[in-house]
C-alpha cells in the first residue's frame, strides 16, 4: 500500500523528523516511534537506492516482546511500508522508528548496505 507523503530523490536526501512523524497515523504511533527511534532495538539496518527505482529504501530488524525480531522495510519512492508485526496502524511504530533512526543523517545507525534477501523479494513483488 502506498500513501501520499514526501518524495526522495536519492540517498542524500533525508527526511526530517517532522515529514516522518507527519505520516503516523495518531499520537500514540508518533510517540511509540520516537521511542524505537534509538539504535538499541534495532539490527541489520540498512538503506540504498536501487538502479532503476525512485527514493531510498531503508529496512531493518526490530527486536519487541517475542523472540522473532520484526522485519521492517520502507521504500521512500512510494513511500511504502511493511512490518511483520501485527498492528493494524500503518505505518506501524516499527515504520517510524526506524525512518526517524534513517533520518539522523549518515555515520548514524542506518548507512549504506545490501538489502537482504528479504528486502529484495518484497520489492521485486511491488514492481
Amino acid at each position: 500500500m502506498s500513501v501520499a507523503g514526501p518524495s526522495v530523490t536519492g540517498m542524500e536526501e533525508r527526511w526530517t523528523s517532522e515529514q516522518v512523524l507527519g505520516l503516523a497515523p495518531d499520537a500514540a504511533s508518533r510517540k511509540a516511534g520516537t521511542r524505537l527511534s534509538a539504535p538499541g532495538p534495532w539490527s541489520d539496518t540498512g538503506c540504498t537506492a536501487p538502479a532503476g527505482r525512485e527514493g531510498t529504501v531503508v529496512w531493518g530488524l526490530c527486536r519487541g516482546s517475542g523472540s522473532t525480531p520484526y522485519r521492517t522495510v520502507a521504500d521512500l519512492g512510494g513511500p511504502a511500508y511493511k512490518c511483520s508485526c501485527p498492528s493494524r496502524k500503518f505505518p506501524c511504530k516499527h515504520v517510524l522508528g526506524l525512518l526517524l533512526l534513517w533520518s539522523a543523517g549518515p555515520g548514524g545507525a542506518v548507512g549504506p548496505a545490501e538489502p537482504p534477501e528479504w528486502v529484495a523479494q518484497w520489492l521485486s513483488a511491488r514492481a
